[in-house]
């Protein structure tokens, strides 16, 4: 029942399944893999993608030769495991070049080879099938407001991803874009930094209908913000292309947990809202395992990322069948057509008509909402005594 499948679209990168465990004040504890013995790993658990940045699979200092070598194992591994590649995304805040930004740094040589970097890569990433095309803008932002004028940043932004467009529109390749938002790290503040504000930007593109956010469970929960209320903002808006699944304290630095292994509640409305409304696109884990885990370790973190979604899945379906749960939604979403009158579209008859009714206050602010039977019967559900 928890096995997972191609149609349940989950996909890992390369950067999560061959994380060696080094951190800022620690190095490696896990031995470097291939690309291709990624892939290996990623079949051998269950997962239907793999994605990754340029610099995951081509090394930046990698030659020709070295280049069409690693192109070539990575190839053969995808045909033995079945594996595809959904996704793929430019490194633009490893190298020292970076410093400042890519798209947005004030040099504009830099910005300039931001773009060059950026369109081979989305070359190879369409080499092998990729049709979303994540933004992530690590270094985009500021430790500083007087070094650089957010305006400014602003419009160079907007003229990259614009190119791009073009690009692959000229290329054919039939990509999507996914921009993909952070609060903070490694800048000290990250422009557009919610999933609100990139689909505010989103509508000043020249081709926002190929552009869509790639929200992150652990970006917005730094921020101390509701990430269910942001997908369900990206959804309403149709413009949710990817998302990126793994879990985080709040208010914490970027922690990239196994999905669910942290706040379990907020999982599971967020995999009900993905599912009750027809979700069909990636379900990516952007997450690491534990800095203590061994490698056979690494597949057991894999493998829960996917089990706990089709836990809550399934749990979301139970959810919906419960009688007692249905009755108490019924009741607090009751609707006797009294309002049937002032609903839809305005006219001038219907605002008069409203500005004329009379509305008891006083019995309207009498009126409670059963939602702490809700929310038990919710965490029952979860428990496992339903």
């Amino acid at each position: 029942m928890y096995t997972p499948k191609p149609e349940h679209k989950f996909s890992f990168g390369l950067w999560t399944i061959g994380n060696t465990g080094r951190d800022p004040f620690g190095e490696p504890v896990r031995n470097a893999l291939t690309p291709a013995e990624i892939v290996y790993t990623i079949g051998e658990v269950g997962a239907w993608g793999v994605n990754f940045h340029d610099n995951d699979l081509i090394p930046i200092d990698a030659t020709a030769a070295q280049a069409a070598q690693i192109k070539s194992a990575f190839r053969k591994a995808l045909d033995d495991t079945g594996v595809i590649v959904p996704m793929a995304t430019t490194n633009l805040f490893t190298d020292p070049a970076f410093r400042d930004g890519a798209f947005t740094s004030n040099d504009p040589q830099v910005r300039a080879y931001a773009l060059h970097k950026t369109l081979r890569a989305i070359d190879l990433g369409a080499e092998f099938g990729a049709k979303t095309y994540v933004f992530w803008g690590g270094r985009e932002g500021t430790e500083t407001d007087a070094g650089k004028n957010p305006l400014d940043a602003g419009k160079w932004f907007r003229e990259a991803l614009n190119f791009v467009c073009e690009y692959v529109i000229d290329q054919g390749y039939g990509m999507r874009i996914a921009l993909e938002p952070k609060p903070n790290e490694p800048r000290g503040d990250i422009y557009l930094p919610t999933v609100g504000s990139m689909l505010a930007f989103i509508e000043t593109l020249d081709h926002s209908e190929m552009v869509g956010v790639n929200p992150e469970v652990a970006h917005e929960h730094m921020a101390g913000l509701n990430f269910v209320h942001a997908v369900a903002q990206a959804l309403d808006a149709g413009k949710l292309f990817h998302i990126d699944l793994n879990d985080q304290s709040f208010g914490r630095y970027d922690q990239d947990f196994r999905f669910g292994a942290h706040n379990i509640k907020s999982a599971f409305f967020l995999v009900k809202l993905l599912e009750d409304n027809g979700y069909d696109n990636p379900r990516h884990f952007d997450a690491h395992a534990y800095r203590t885990s061994d490698r056979e370790d690494v597949k057991a973190f894999a493998r829960g990322c996917m089990r706990t979604y089709l836990i809550l899945k399934e749990r979301v379906a139970q959810f919906n069948a419960d009688a007692e749960i249905q009755a108490l939604l019924a009741e607090i979403t009751a609707d006797d057509g009294a309002m049937d009158a002032y609903k839809g579209a305005y006219s001038a008859e219907k605002a008069a008509a409203l500005k004329a009714h009379t509305f008891d206050r006083i019995a309207l602010g009498q009126r409670g909402q059963p939602y702490e039977r809700l929310d038990q019967l919710t965490i029952e559900l979860l428990l496992g005594v339903r």
